[in-house]
């Protein structure tokens, strides 16, 4: 379009149409020129005719995915920064992270963030989630606390709610994302350096790891320590002998499971997994009882 004379193909390659087919393509807009109408031209080719999807671009230009200095205008629009100056040397742009996602998640993908810093990959999830109508999920780990709530935490906050974005003396309103997320401190080890219960854990903390580790949801409510019975899900008890929780506060008091303890625990009529430091009922007792015993601290799970 442009009028530059383009001689022909490279040597050793050939015209890929007839001049009939590329006049019609050209005419139907399927004929690409750059940018200036002065390229070598070249076939478009729509999303919606390939059905396997497109191969991703080596090269992503900031054009497309963003720079530092975007990124450091994102969060002084969003967080309480009071200039780029004071922000993270380098952020990541929200539209870069996203197009990562779109390149290698499906719609109901966890995205994990083993370094969060600002909270860019929540953001992105969230955005990309509200553009494709998917349910990704995603986990962010950060262990600057400042960082996690002051600037994260907050960051996705209003991006899940909406906020309003000051540019100068004008104001624009920014639409909720929607969706959420929760926020969680990492605890204190269970173990000490031996491999035993830490003397700092309490029965509460280890009770609601021991529920979650064997029913895979959290414990229904904090446990308050005068009662063995942690709760039940999809018919299974779980038990925790700990810290003297039946009242002898020896110790070991009342953490290893008798016949006596036994039928002093809640009854329950199905199934039951309880935990404890020893174990005196024969294998045929716990069978004919439904009992599953195992014992503490070696068979508490780690993760």
């Amino acid at each position: 379009p442009s009028g530059r004379i383009i001689s022909g193909p490279p040597r050793g390659s050939y015209w890929r149409y007839s001049e009939e087919n590329f006049k019609e393509l050209d005419a139907d807009g399927r004929i690409w020129w750059g940018k200036k109408g002065d390229s070598i031209p070249q076939i478009k080719r729509f999303l919606a005719e390939v059905k396997a999807g497109r191969v991703p671009q080596t090269l992503w230009p900031y054009s497309e995915v963003g720079h530092t200095q975007e990124a450091k205008k994102e969060l002084v629009a969003i967080c309480d920064f009071e200039d780029s100056a004071s922000v993270f040397i380098t952020p990541k742009p929200t539209r870069l992270i996203r197009r990562i996602l779109e390149v290698a998640t499906d719609k109901d993908s966890l995205v994990l963030d083993s370094f969060t810093g600002s909270g860019t990959t929540g953001h992105a999830v969230l955005d990309l989630n509200k553009s494709d109508g998917g349910s990704r999920r995603f986990i962010l780990v950060e262990m600057d606390e400042i960082v996690c709530q002051n600037v994260a935490a907050q960051r996705l906050k209003r991006a899940v709610e909406g906020y309003e974005r000051v540019n100068g003396e004008k104001s624009q309103k920014v639409e909720a994302l929607g969706g959420g997320f929760r926020f969680c401190k990492l605890g204190k080890s269970l173990f000490d350096e031996t491999g035993n219960i830490a003397e700092s854990v309490s029965f509460a903390d280890l009770a609601a790891h021991v529920f979650f580790t064997e029913t895979g949801v959290p414990i229904p409510q904090r446990a308050t320590g005068r009662t063995p019975l942690l709760g039940a899900h999809e018919g299974k008890a779980v038990y925790l002998l700990f810290n003297g929780v039946l009242g002898d506060k020896r110790p070991a008091g009342g953490n290893v499971l008798t016949s006596k303890v036994l039928a002093s625990l809640p009854a329950h009529h199905s199934s039951k997994v309880i935990y404890g430091e020893g174990c005196l009922l024969s294998p045929q007792r716990l069978k004919r009882e439904g009992i599953v015993f195992k014992q503490v601290p070696y068979e508490i799970k780690v993760s």
